[in-house]
C-alpha cells in the first residue's frame, strides 16, 4: 500500500487530498484546504501556506505527491502569484522527502471525467462518485483529490507496462 497526496496550489486556498493505493484499489483518507491570510505581504502569505502544508504532510505521511501545473491566465500577475504558491507546494513536498509528479490541469480532468475541458463542478461531482464516503468541502479539495486520482491511475498504468516487459 502506498499513500499519495494531491495538491491544487492557490495563493488564497491550496487544496489537498490523500489517498491510499493498493494495486487498483483506492481508499480516500482525508482532504481539505489550507488558506493563507487575506491580508499581509505576499511573503507572509506564502509562509503561512508553507507552514500549513508542512503540517498536512507531516500528519498524513504520503510518499508521493501529484501537483497540478500552473494554468496561464490572461493576467500575467495572477499567473505569477499562482506560480509562487505552486513553488511553495513543490518545496513543502520536496522538503518532506516526497517524490513529486506534476500534471497539467487538462490531463487531471481527463483522467477523472474523461474530458480535458471539464468544469470545476464536473470534476467535483466525479470525484464524489469515484471516492464515495469522504466529505469533500469544496472544489479546491476536489481538484486535489482529482490530481491524486490522476497520479494513482498513471502509476498503475506504468506498473502494468513495466510488468508486461519482464
Amino acid at each position: 500500500m502506498i499513500r499519495l497526496v494531491g495538491l491544487d496550489p492557490g495563493l488564497r486556498r491550496t487544496g489537498w487530498g490523500v489517498l491510499e493505493v493498493a494495486g487498483s484499489r483506492l481508499r480516500p483518507v482525508a482532504c481539505g484546504v489550507v488558506a493563507a491570510p487575506e491580508r499581509g505581504s505576499l511573503a507572509r502569505r506564502l509562509e503561512a501556506l508553507y507552514g500549513a502544508l508542512e503540517e498536512v504532510l507531516r500528519a498524513f505521511e504520503p510518499v508521493e505527491a501529484a501537483v497540478e501545473e500552473t494554468v496561464v491566465n490572461r493576467n500575467p500577475a495572477t499567473s505569477l502569484k499562482l506560480g509562487q504558491a505552486r513553488g511553495v507546494a513543490l518545496l513543502a513536498a520536496a522538503r518532506a522527502g516526497i517524490e513529486v509528479h506534476e500534471y497539467a490541469a487538462r490531463r487531471i480532468k481527463q483522467a477523472v471525467t474523461g474530458t480535458g475541458g471539464a468544469s470545476k463542478e464536473q470534476v467535483w461531482r466525479m470525484v464524489q462518485v469515484l471516492l464515495p464516503g469522504i466529505p469533500i468541502p469544496n472544489g479546491d479539495a476536489a481538484d486535489a483529490l482529482a490530481a491524486a486520482l490522476c497520479h494513482a491511475h498513471h502509476r498503475s498504468s506504468l506498473a502494468a507496462f513495466a510488468g508486461g516487459r519482464r
